[in-house]
């Protein structure tokens, strides 16, 4: 299996690579690794591949350069996290409502960041408006039930739509400090349940003909041992800072 972001320029490497690397210093405050941003990158790709197979209409879209974006753009879907408290973000058990409320700001979070990174440079490009699209409507839904604004339907951006399916397969069969994760067969069943209510049904759709190889991606990039003594260590720093203060 190929490295999910195509070739490109040295200096937009190099990008990739501090892009990646801090990306994983995010993910490992939710538990998680880069190994983790790997397969949510292949799960993409794959979905994107299918939808455009599947669906003349969407395949207009879902162009080549499109495509390399949408992939480009998984490492900081969930960058705004860095802004919630490890109290709520490691807690083990059921957020209280006032909880909810902070860690669903990771969207509003990440995506206000963008804004403001792109008035203060100056800069503006298609591949940040995806970003912005993927990081603050990653928690929408279909039936309109998801957050920050409560989209519905086809008006929640396709990059969005996608990465929401890649996103919850993988936290599904992904083991935490504080949970095991499920089997490939429980989470397609899971998933497969929402289609229309959470996820958009194409998508869906296009998920359960490439169930094959999510599974192998999923076992080709699965977290390893010392993955998990990773999530240990800095769970119990962080629990361990929290007692202090």
């Amino acid at each position: 299996m190929s490295n999910p972001v195509s070739t490109t320029a040295p200096v937009l490497q190099a990008h990739q690579v501090v892009l990646f690397a801090l990306a994983t210093l995010a993910e490992l405050r939710e538990s998680d690794t880069e190994s983790h941003i790997l397969r949510v990158q292949h799960y993409v790709r794959v979905l994107c591949e299918r939808l455009k197979a599947r669906n003349a209409t969407l395949a207009a879209t879902l162009t080549d350069d499109y495509v390399d974006m949408l992939v480009l753009c998984v490492p900081i879907y969930d960058m705004g996290t860095v802004g919630v408290p490890d109290r709520i973000l490691l807690k083990p058990g059921k957020l209280t409502p006032d909880e909810l409320s902070i860690m669903r700001q990771h969207t509003t979070l990440g995506y206000e960041a963008m804004v403001r990174a792109e008035t203060t440079l100056k800069l503006h490009s298609p591949l940040l408006a995806m970003a912005k699209d993927v990081a603050l409507c990653h928690h929408e839904k279909w039936n309109g039930a998801g957050y920050p604004k409560g989209l519905l339907g086809p008006v929640i951006p396709l990059a969005a739509r996608i990465v929401a399916v890649a996103d919850v397969y993988d936290a599904l069969i992904s083991s935490k400090v504080y949970k095991d994760g499920v089997p490939h067969d429980k989470a397609m069943q899971i998933i497969a349940s929402e289609r229309g209510a959470h996820f958009d049904p194409d998508v869906v759709d296009a998920f359960v003909e490439a169930q094959a190889q999510f599974a192998a991606i999923a076992s080709r990039y699965a977290d390893t041992e010392a993955d998990m003594q990773q999530k240990i260590e800095y769970m119990a720093n962080a629990i361990a800072e929290v007692a202090v203060l």
